[in-house]
């Protein structure tokens, strides 16, 4: 791909994910990063960890998204999101997205933390090594498909995969917008090697620019990312799986006009 006459000297961070990126590009900090959707509707909201404080995140792109994977020791008899009522169940890290996603879908069936046996905020390690020694029924995994420790889990353990879907998956949708459904593929090697499919819900990762970008600037890069998603040069599994006449599809926050003007020149907006 030939060099681009508008953007040049490209440095690239390391952050504390999406909140940071989200306030790093309003105090100029940045002016392009990857967030994910749940925390952009947040913010364009002024609610949850910006509470009365909202900003005015503008799109450029869609990505993978990170799927919802809630994963059983088969002995323990849970299919249903419902069946966790009584079980011992890790929910992710104290604040982590995978907890925010474990609470909201509990919220959908009615039940809170206080209606399970044990409730451990453990990483996915720490889970999966708690699955094994018979200390968890289950776990919340909130990442793209497939989760190498979910996969090792698998090797050595019988596990169900619980599905969010039906009653529950319209709950969860309609109060929190930003949740689209998944389905995790049977018959794929490289993702699980399952059965049967699995419908889950996800939340898709989401490129975001600075509204002080010119828009020439954000059309070419919009073009180098759709160009690059349709090359062979994709290294990234989960981008793999990501179909380019989607990127500009169901985002919770406004493009960027730059972006826009791109998409509708290809003619993939909705």
């Amino acid at each position: 791909m030939e060099e681009s006459e508008l953007i040049s000297n490209v440095t690239v961070e390391s952050t504390g994910a999406s909140v940071a990126n989200i306030q790093n590009i309003k105090d100029s900090l940045n002016q392009m990063a990857t967030i994910m959707s749940d925390v952009g509707y947040d913010a364009i909201e002024g609610i949850g960890q910006f509470e009365g404080n909202s900003v005015d995140v503008q799109a450029m792109a869609g990505m993978y998204p990170n799927v919802v994977q809630i994963v059983a020791l088969k002995s323990s008899g849970i299919s249903t999101v419902e069946d966790l009522k009584g079980k011992k169940v890790g929910v992710g890290k104290v604040g982590s997205g995978v907890e925010q996603s474990a609470k909201k879908v509990l919220e959908a069936v009615d039940l809170s933390y206080d209606d399970l046996s044990k409730v451990t905020h453990t990483g996915y390690a720490d889970s999966v090594q708690e699955m094994k020694n018979g200390n968890l029924d289950a776990a919340f995994f909130t990442s793209g498909v497939p989760n190498s420790n979910i996969t090792d889990l698998m090797q050595q353990t019988d596990i169900t995969f619980v599905e969010i879907s039906g009653a529950t998956a319209d709950a969860l949708m309609e109060k929190y917008p930003f949740y689209k459904p998944y389905t995790i593929e049977a018959g794929d090697e490289a993702v699980y090697d399952l059965s049967d499919a699995v419908e889950t819900v996800g939340i898709q990762n989401m490129i975001i620019v600075s509204k002080d970008l010119s828009e020439d600037v954000v059309y070419d890069m919009t073009k180098r990312y759709y160009d690059y998603l349709g090359s062979e040069e994709v290294s990234i599994g989960v981008l793999k799986q990501l179909e380019r006449e989607e990127i500009a599809k169901g985002l919770i926050a406004p493009l960027h006009p730059g972006a826009k003007k791109f998409y509708e020149e290809e003619g993939i907006l909705e």
